[in-house]
């Protein structure tokens, strides 16, 4: 069974669409900036990947809201749906939700009500949404709301569902980030010997997800299956074992084998750690598989856009297979040793024929969720 992805929409630090995204992705040009968001004389990083739309030298609240209504609204206009989702589930994945606004308010006095902390009270005033769901399910919050969406339509619950997620950089998770990561990178650079740490983005993606035939408009692709599980091995450390069957559960659900996959799209969040742990895994998963997929990691120029993370990566596979395009990992030059034999794009954007796509987000405390999509032919 597959289900069809009609509308899509994204805004991240590189640009407000995902086309936008896309190409800038495939120009691998440098995109972290100096931290503007907090003070950067109480931080050991001095970059992050924000989105630039705050008032010069201060904050707002409810910039998570305001992005994430954006791109539901793209989304549902390119799925042919309007603004009126009264009969339409969103399901919202985040890691942080308007964690930002309240620090605002505690800190500044910002205006900032408790229903104002829901995403669904944005949802229901802007899109008269009645049934809304938010999942904080760290960096794999999406791909989880993805598999739920999913699972809606085979239970004959909805024919369509908005999945979405966004994400503002909070002080606190910043701070704590600061604090935990032994050295602390000036880039993000997945898969590199450099590799340091990671860096937060900001940024929010959607999708439509229909039933099968039942969509108004063109089919930009299909998923194939979602898989997720919590190993709960460790509060921050990856559990190869954990990751391995989400990733062949995935497999299974979708009907495919790993000699089917053209193209990986990396969590690569830059922890050696992490980076280790994926690497390992996927060579053992694509061990005899071929010459093996194409591999890339957009955080590399988005940042770790947290519980929207693996969404993003979703919308740029969808694009890469229309395109026949994978854009490069920013920044890899020299790649760890664990990763030798990956398919891993350096330097410039590598073309091929792409037909079917795994997404992996991978999370605090044992969250993992892969997705395979396939290219709408």
């Amino acid at each position: 069974m597959t289900w069809d992805i009609t509308g899509m929409a994204a805004v991240a630090n590189i640009g407000a669409s995902p086309q936008e995204i896309f190409a800038a992705l495939c120009a691998g040009q440098e995109s972290r900036k100096p931290l503007k968001a907090f003070d950067p004389d109480k931080y050991r990083a001095a970059y992050a990947y924000e989105i630039d739309d705050r008032p010069k030298g201060g904050d707002i609240p409810r910039r998570a809201t305001r992005w994430l209504t954006t791109v539901v609204r793209q989304a549902a206009a390119d799925a042919g749906l309007g603004e009126d989702l009264s009969q339409v589930p969103v399901l919202v994945g985040t890691t942080m939700r308007e964690q930002r606004s309240l620090e605002l308010w505690w800190r500044d006095d910002a205006e900032v009500a408790l229903e104002d902390l829901h995403f669904g009270t944005a949802l229901k005033a802007v899109f008269g949404a009645s049934t809304t769901y938010t999942f904080a399910n760290a960096c794999s919050a999406t791909l989880y709301a993805l598999g739920m969406a999913t699972d809606m339509i085979d239970l004959g619950m909805a024919d369509t569902v908005v999945v979405a997620g966004t994400d503002a950089a909070t002080e606190s998770g910043f701070g704590t980030l600061d604090r935990v990561q032994n050295d602390i990178p000036d880039a993000l650079r997945p898969f590199d010997a450099t590799h340091k740490g990671m860096l937060m983005g900001e940024g929010a993606a959607a999708v439509v997800v229909q039933r099968a035939g039942t969509g108004n408009g063109p089919v930009h692709a299909r998923v194939r299956g979602v898989s997720m599980n919590c190993d709960a091995h460790h509060a921050t450390a990856p559990d190869p074992d954990g990751i391995t069957r989400a990733v062949r559960d995935a497999y299974s659900r979708a009907g495919v084998r790993a000699e089917d996959i053209d193209l990986v799209m990396l969590h690569g969040s830059g922890t050696p750690r992490n980076d280790l742990t994926e690497s390992s895994v996927l060579r053992h998963i694509f061990q005899g598989a071929g010459a093996g997929p194409r591999m890339t990691a957009i955080k590399a120029m988005t940042g770790h856009t947290l519980g929207g993370s693996g969404l993003l990566s979703l919308v740029m596979a969808v694009l890469a297979m229309k395109e026949g395009t994978v854009p490069p990992v920013l920044g890899l030059a020299d790649p760890i040793s664990e990763a030798a034999g990956l398919g891993l794009v350096q330097g410039s954007p590598a073309a091929g024929d792409l037909a079917i796509a795994q997404i992996d987000a991978f999370g605090f405390g044992g969250i993992n969720a892969v997705a395979i999509v396939e290219a709408a032919r």
